[in-house]
Order: structure tokens, then sequence, then C-alpha cells
């Protein structure tokens, strides 16, 4: 197939989860022999096309006209888009499918289904009503409307876990069959001869000292704020260990004041942002990775410490809660309830027995369920299940136009017949 992927990020830009997935799909793909192009927004000092070990990464720039907010940022960029696939298939032929991921991309999709008669397939990563456990102000609403309108049009939609399978039915009223739960994955070889650097690990903490460790983005919804809070209980019962914090975002300012007012400045450290290459030194530093979301549709980062080895905590929602088997594959607390996370973090302190048999169990379920071959046999299944579609559509469509017609033709052969039987009976 040739594969056309719509993403607002896409590496070495990294805003979210969507960047990795779009990459590692994108390889995965043209492993198995597709042809995949990837249109994207150029960040930085990076080419604007790349043959990325044949994906085919074309970047565009947003700077034609200043927006005035985000809103008009991202339509001038679904505009670029629009323009700059126009080129790639004046030059190298149409595709077959067009693949949009979220609604950053939902119009750029939409007009090249349209204007190139393409099946159009989107990914829905996240929801702005559960990102904002509902629609508060107008953005909000827009970009809910916009989330609609992509899922509306889109001949077969992807999500990522069964939890949001069951929040599109319910925000969008999709029809159940044209939801695909393909989970998002990981790449197995990430953590191959990486092994514990413990100078590394000597710049956040003492040897004496567990590493409890949050790796993402420093928003709301992530639940870190209750991690923190969840740090007097554990360190009560369990005074050597210390909470690294790695990632940026728009709490830190919040999350600093937060920390200094629990008298906790040498107990938790924020590393700031992350390179790939001491994000994975990292997990392997730690003694427990925590992911307490309050909302989270997947989460590939609990994947990633899976798959290190490090025993994992996350909060029982969304994806998280389908992918962590408690006391089996990792531990779970109550979602937003410090007490609870406490409580699952000391269990693994205090058992390494325990750790090691969730390590185990943890590595051994992340290869055999959440590896990209498997997970790019389920996308190219919902891409034909997309391209046929489209095809018995028109097929219907040009039936239906054929016996209009035919009812036409009918209609006016009657008309005629009655009207000249009218015209011998007025001559008579």
């Amino acid at each position: 197939m040739k594969i056309l992927m719509l993403s607002w990020e896409y590496p070495p830009r990294v805003v979210g989860g969507i960047s990795r997935v779009v990459h590692d799909l994108s390889h995965k793909l043209t492993e198995d022999g597709h042809e995949v192009t990837v249109v994207t927004y150029k960040d930085g000092n990076v080419p604007y096309f790349e043959n990325d070990n044949g994906v085919q990464v074309y970047r565009i720039d947003n700077f034609m006209i200043a927006p005035n907010n985000f809103i008009d940022w991202v339509m001038q960029l679904n505009f670029n888009m629009i323009a700059k696939t126009g080129e790639i298939i004046a030059e190298k032929g149409k595709f077959d499918v067009i693949h949009a991921h979220d609604w950053l991309t939902a119009y750029a999709g939409k007009t090249l289904k349209f204007a190139y008669n393409i099946p159009l397939v989107s990914t829905i990563h996240a929801t702005e009503a559960g990102r904002n456990s509902g629609i508060q102000g107008e953005m909000q609403k827009y970009i809910n409307d916009t989330e609609w309108m992509l899922t509306y049009e889109s001949s077969e939609v992807i999500v990522n876990s069964n939890y949001m399978k069951n929040e599109l039915q319910r925000l969008f009223g999709l029809p159940y069959e044209k939801i695909n739960v393909v989970p998002n994955g990981v790449n197995l070889s990430l953590f191959n001869g990486i092994e514990k650097d413990y100078d590394f690990r000597r710049k956040f903490a003492m040897d004496n000292e567990k590493i409890i460790l949050f790796m993402g983005r420093l928003v709301y919804e992530k639940g870190i704020q209750n991690l923190i809070s969840a740090m007097p209980k554990i360190l009560y019962h369990y005074n050597d260990a210390k909470l690294i914090v790695a990632g940026k975002g728009g709490m830190i300012d919040e999350l600093r004041n937060q920390v200094n007012n629990l008298g906790l400045g040498s107990k938790v450290y924020f590393t700031g942002y992350l390179g790939a290459k001491d994000v994975q030194r990292m997990y392997k530093c730690a003694d427990v990775a925590v992911f307490p979301s309050t909302y989270e549709p997947f989460g590939i980062v609990a994947l990633e410490g899976m798959l290190s080895g490090t025993p994992v905590v996350v909060s029982d929602v969304g994806g998280l809660n389908e992918i962590v088997e408690h006391g089996v594959t990792g531990m779970k607390s109550y979602a937003g309830n410090p007490n609870s996370l406490a409580d699952s973090i000391l269990s693994l302190l205090f058992d390494p027995k325990l750790c090691d048999t969730i390590s185990r169990n943890a590595i051994k379920k992340v290869k055999e369920k959440y590896n990209w071959s498997r997970i790019s046999q389920d996308t190219h299944l919902a891409y034909q299940k997309s391209i046929c579609e489209t095809v018995a559509e028109k097929q219907a469509k040009q039936i239906a136009q054929e016996e209009a017609q035919k009812q036409i033709k009918k209609s006016n052969e009657i008309t005629n017949l009655l009207s000249f039987k009218k015209s011998r009976k007025a001559y008579a």
C-alpha cells in the first residue's frame, strides 16, 4: 500500500506520545513492504525532506502568516499539509489510504479525502473531554467538535484501548463496528545493551536510596501532584527513598512549591527534559516506576517501564488499567488517591521477591502483546477495511444512480405514453 500519515509531531519533535507511535508504526509498515509517507511540522533545525530508514518524511513550515492563537496555528498547519500533499501526489501519484492522527490534522485529512477520493482512517489518541474532565470553554468545544468531525468523516477509527472505544461511543455516538482497538507498542530492543549505570545514578540519589521514578509531562492529568502528596507517607515507612521527576511541563512551578511546602526539598529531584539515552539509563537505575495518571487513554511510558525490568505502579484508569494486572505485571492504585499510591509503592519497596516476579511477568507480557509486528498487522487490516468500504460505497452509489436513471427513464416513458394517448383522444 501507499500510505499517507498526517501528524503534527514526528521525531525529533516530541510533544506527547503521538510522535513515537507514528515513528514506530511507520517504520514497521515500511518493513512489511508498504510505502509510507509522513507529512508533519518542521520544528527546529531539521531537514524539510528526510528518508528515515525507508519512511519518506516531509516537513512543512507554518510561517507565512502569524496566527492569532493556537486554533489559527493548527488551521494554517492543515492548509500547508494539504498543499504539500498535493505536490507529492502530483509528483508520485495518489495514495491508497490517508491516516490522520488526532484532531490536529482533521481538516487536512477530510479535504484530501474528498479532493483525491482516498479512504480516510483516523487514530484518536485522546479526547478533549477526557483531558479536561468535560467540556468547559469555547476552545474545548471547538476541539471536541473537530474530533467528532474527524471520526464522522473516517471510514475506520483506531483507538488504543477498550477504555477509549467506550469513550468515543459515549461522546460521539460512533457505531461499535467502526472503532478498531489497536494498542500502542514499544520498541522491544529499546533496552538492549543498557545496563545499570551507577555513576549516572549517583547524579540523582545516594547508593542507599531507592529511586521512585516518574517519567512524563508535568501536566495535571499525569497525576504527579498525587505522587508528591504520597511521599510523606512513603518516607515515614521507608526513609531511604527518593522521588525523581523526569520531564517538563506547565506545572513545574506549582509542583516545586508543593515540594517545598511539604518539606521534601532533599527527597524530590526534578531532572527536566531527558534525552533518549538518559531516559533508558534512568529506567534501569530506578527501583520503582510510577505512573499515577488521572486520565490516560493508553500509557506508553508504562510499557517502557515494564520492558526495562523496573516494577511499575499505575493508577486504575484508562489504558493503564488494561495494561497492568495487579500483583502480577505491576501494582495498581486508586486514581487521585495519594494514600493508595503510597501503599502500592511501599509494597514493592519492602518486597524484593515480588519485584522480581512482577518484572519477569511484565517483560513477557510486553513482548507478547505490545510488539509492533502485531500492531502493524492490525492497523493494516483497518486500512483494508476502509478501502473495501470505500469501494463498496462507490459501487452502491453507482447502482443507486443507475437505478435512479432507470426510474427516470421509465417515468419519462409513462409520461410520454400518457401524453400520446391524451393527444390522440383530443384529435379524435
